[in-house]
């Protein structure tokens, strides 16, 4: 593909991704309306908290991948899947809160008493929040460029947190191998944002 596709081009990868990225809402769904799962709470719960986590890390590797690669279009693709990655950390706190919970505040609150892990995903999901409110344009408009950018840069505590809940859960059941790959993950994509950001202080420096 040329590095830099036509606009219809990018429409139709939009479209391909927005798909992509859909599937798996659609694919859990059919298996739960179809009646095929011995535990559905437990196949939402951990398949909502997971593609959140996918898209999180891709929606983060948007910007390393166009610096690396050079293809600027990529930028198109970030504010979509961004939203996505809000909507399944949605799926995921209300399969808590609710199926799990049934608005039990009380019994939500004793259940965070007994696993912290829930708070820190819990803090993750809501510093989410106004990232998705202030994702349109009329948004950054209304906010200015500058208090945009740095409102959106709570994606990088946004992260961490997303990874030690993840981490912190499987360390209950010893199973660590899959939250060190998403840990490794994050790490490199924040690092290479530090060490641009670093490399353009010291050039600014010398200038």
């Amino acid at each position: 593909m040329a590095a830099n596709p036509s606009p219809k081009q990018v429409t139709l990868i939009k479209c391909a991704v927005f798909v992509a990225a859909l599937l798996p809402f659609l694919w859990g769904a059919w298996q739960v309306f179809a009646g095929s799962l011995v535990e559905p709470l437990e196949f939402i719960t951990h398949e909502t908290g997971d593609w959140a986590l996918y898209l999180l890390c891709i929606t983060l590797a948007v910007t390393p991948l166009r610096r690396l690669t050079g293809w600027n279009w990529l930028v198109k693709l970030r504010r979509m899947l961004g939203l996505f990655t809000f909507f399944y950390a949605l799926l995921h706190f209300i399969a808590f809160f609710w199926f799990d919970h049934f608005f039990d505040l009380a019994a939500m609150l004793r259940d965070v008493a007994k696993r912290p892990f829930i708070l820190v995903g819990f803090t993750a999901f809501v510093l989410l929040i106004p990232l998705a409110v202030t994702s349109t344009n009329a948004m950054i408009k209304r906010l200015g460029g500058k208090r945009w950018q740095w409102l959106h840069r709570l994606i990088y505590l946004v992260a961490p947190l997303a990874v030690l809940h993840f981490w912190w859960m499987k360390a209950a059941k010893n199973n660590l191998a899959q939250p060190a790959l998403f840990a490794a993950i994050v790490i490199v994509l924040l690092g290479l944002r530090l060490y641009w950001t670093r490399a353009k202080a010291r050039a600014a420096v010398r200038a």
